[in-house]
């Protein structure tokens, strides 16, 4: 798919191929913002330089402990699982994990809003994501957010609309742009 090109004559004969390649970049970049917003939020709340993280870490907590589910059901198992994770990770390391989340929320939108090392930023996307669900942050928008994870990790985006394709051409055997 890397032979994809933005001109007249190739999207004429070419049709569902771009159609395909358009919605795929629409995702790339809805997800992008979504990136460039969290950025935005941690900084004008101070995520960074207060406590606030390990506030919803420490509550998120609370709730999970305070859970009704059946002791031994699947459901109880993963409340189980994330309330070990929030007390025996998140919250003692809550100003680290502040700091490596919006810088990596920084990195990954600024890399997919210009389309370079998109492959590699979409992976740490869905390392972010997991990372979130498996603080007990799991919502419905995970899935869909997922999947775009694994599309922009599938499919060469920044060689269609991005520096990628150029840098690869320059560095050919740099893993960074393929």
């Amino acid at each position: 798919m890397t032979d994809f090109q933005w001109n007249s004559g190739y999207l004429r004969d070419h049709k569902l191929k771009a159609t395909g390649v358009t919605i795929v970049l629409i995702l790339r970049y809805l997800y992008t913002a979504l990136f460039i917003y969290g950025v935005v939020h941690k900084l004008n709340k101070g995520w960074m330089w207060t406590g606030i993280m390990a506030e919803h870490f420490t509550k998120r907590l609370h709730e999970l402990q305070a859970s009704t589910e059946p002791a031994g059901s699947m459901l109880a198992n993963i409340s189980m699982f994330q309330a070990s994770y929030l007390e025996h990770f998140a919250i003692p390391l809550a100003m680290p994990i502040a700091w490596i989340v919006t810088i990596g929320e920084l990195i990954i939108g600024v890399a997919l809003l210009l389309g370079i090392t998109t492959r590699i930023n979409a992976a740490f996307g869905l390392f972010l994501l997991l990372n979130f669900s498996a603080g007990g942050y799991y919502n419905l928008t995970i899935p869909p957010l997922v999947t775009m994870s694994l599309l922009f990790m599938i499919f060469p985006t920044g060689h269609w609309l991005g520096l990628d394709r150029n840098l690869h051409l320059k560095y050919p055997d740099s893993p960074w742009f393929k």
